[in-house]
């Protein structure tokens, strides 16, 4: 027996997505001056029950770079993030082509940091691991029946806090040590696609 969604303009209920988008830190002082976000990409499957809920899982990427131009000293490399995430979230169309998938990413986060300055000190990568969780909403158009395009708006949290020493900066660089515990996060603003396997007008 299928499980569907009944919407006003489609039902639905197995589902891929791809998202990138663009991060941007605001919180934990030194990661939001050192560290620029340049990408940000997640794949994943969702399946939605009739009442909307939503259970998916999938992977989440994203790669900051060091910004050379505000560290004390020119430092060159970046950080590579890759985790594996569970998802529970709300997906409903709300009309005959709009809908809303909102939800929370949560999962295990494995970040490696590479750059010059830590090879100088014998360290080739210096590797944090944490829990990670997303809240997350996504503002979609569908094409047809089986095609969707999405806004999406997140805020991913890493779950561990940053310090200038994490990509060879010596001592605190001027910052309260307050600021090191302070977990690392930022916004998110991206596109996605999302493709139906078993999508259909609520007419047919």
């Amino acid at each position: 027996m299928s499980l569907n969604v009944t919407a006003q303009g489609m039902d639905i209920d197995d589902s891929f997505t791809f998202e990138i988008g663009l991060p941007n830190s605001f919180v934990n002082a030194p990661f939001k001056d050192f560290m620029q976000g340049l990408v940000t990409v997640s794949p994943s499957y969702q399946y939605t029950l009739n009442s909307g809920l939503a259970f998916g899982v999938g992977a989440h990427y994203s790669y900051f770079a060091v910004n050379e131009f505000s560290v004390p000293s020119a430092i060159y490399g970046g950080m590579h993030a890759l985790g594996g995430f569970l998802k529970i979230g709300h997906e409903k169309f709300w009309g005959e082509r709009f809908a809303t998938d909102m939800g929370v990413k949560f999962g295990y986060m494995h970040s490696m940091i590479k750059t010059d300055a830590l090879f100088e000190e014998g360290i080739r990568l210096n590797v944090i691991q944490s829990p990670y969780v997303e809240p997350n909403i996504g503002l979609v158009l569908s094409t047809d029946d089986a095609n969707s395009y999405r806004l999406t708006i997140a805020y991913p949290f890493y779950g561990f806090g940053f310090r200038p020493s994490d990509i060879g900066v010596e001592g605190d660089a001027g910052y309260d040590p307050v600021e090191f515990s302070k977990t690392a996060s930022f916004l998110v603003v991206g596109f996605g696609y999302t493709h139906y396997f078993n999508g259909k007008s609520s007419a047919d």
